[in-house]
C-alpha cells in the first residue's frame, strides 16, 4: 500500500507540473503573439528588421522550452516571416527558407495548430515569396493550403483576409470581396487588442481595392 501511494504522488507531482509547464508555455505563446503585434502593428518600419529579429530568438527559446510545439514552431515561423518582409528583397530568402521549414514540421506534427495557422502563414509564403528559380514561391500550392485551411476553421478572420489577398492578386475581385466580408464577422482576436485592431485595418483597406476594381 505505501508503494502505491508513492506511485500516486509521483503521478500526482507530474500532473502538477504538466500544467504548470502548460499554463507557462501558454504566457510564453500570449507575450509572443503580443510583442509581434506591437512590431507590426505600432513601430516604424525603420525599426522592424531589428525588432523581429531580436523576437525570433525569444521564439526559438520558446520552442526549446515546449519541446518543439506546434505553437511554437509557428510562431517562430511568423516571426521569421515578418522579419522576411521587413527585411524585403532577395536578402530575405533565407528568413522565408527557415519559415517554411519551421511551418512544415509544425503542420507535420498538427495540421489544425492555433484553428489553422500554419496553414494559412504557410500558403500566404507561397504566394507572396517569388517563384522559381529564384525562390519556392507557388500559386498552386498557396490555394490548396488556403482551401484546407478554410475547410478546417471557416471562421478564421486571418484566412479570409490572406486568401482574398490572394484572390484580389489574381484578379478575382467579386471572391475577394467576399471573403473580405467573412473576415469582418469573424470572433474578435481574444487577449490580442492590438492584434485585432492591426487586421480589421488592413482588411478595410484591402475593401476598398477591391472596391476600386469593381
Amino acid at each position: 500500500m505505501r508503494g502505491k501511494r508513492g506511485l500516486i504522488s509521483v503521478c500526482i507531482s507530474l500532473m502538477v507540473y504538466a500544467n504548470l509547464t502548460f499554463a507557462d508555455n501558454s504566457s510564453t505563446l500570449l507575450n509572443i503573439q503580443q510583442q509581434w503585434a506591437s512590431i507590426n502593428y505600432e513601430a516604424d518600419n525603420s525599426e522592424k528588421e531589428k525588432a523581429f529579429i531580436a523576437l525570433i530568438v525569444d521564439a526559438e527559446a520558446f520552442v526549446a522550452s515546449s519541446n518543439n510545439s506546434a505553437e511554437a514552431l509557428t510562431w517562430l515561423a511568423i516571426t521569421q516571416s515578418s522579419a522576411a518582409k521587413a527585411k524585403g528583397g532577395l536578402d530575405a530568402l533565407d528568413f522565408a527558407k527557415a519559415a517554411r521549414a519551421n511551418l512544415e514540421k509544425a503542420i507535420e506534427a498538427d495540421e489544425q495548430v492555433l484553428e489553422g495557422t500554419a496553414l494559412t502563414v504557410l500558403a500566404a509564403l507561397y504566394h507572396n515569396v517569388p517563384g522559381w528559380p529564384v525562390a519556392f514561391g507557388s500559386d498552386k500550392k498557396a490555394a490548396r493550403l488556403f482551401e484546407k485551411a478554410l475547410a478546417l476553421y471557416p471562421n478564421s478572420m486571418d484566412t479570409h483576409y490572406f486568401y482574398a489577398e490572394y484572390l484580389f492578386d489574381d484578379g478575382e475581385y467579386e471572391e475577394a470581396a467576399r471573403h473580405l466580408t467573412l473576415a469582418k464577422s469573424a470572433p474578435e482576436k481574444q487577449n490580442r487588442p492590438i492584434a485585432d485592431k492591426g487586421r480589421r485595418a488592413e482588411i478595410e483597406s484591402l475593401e476598398a481595392k477591391v472596391a476600386s476594381k469593381l
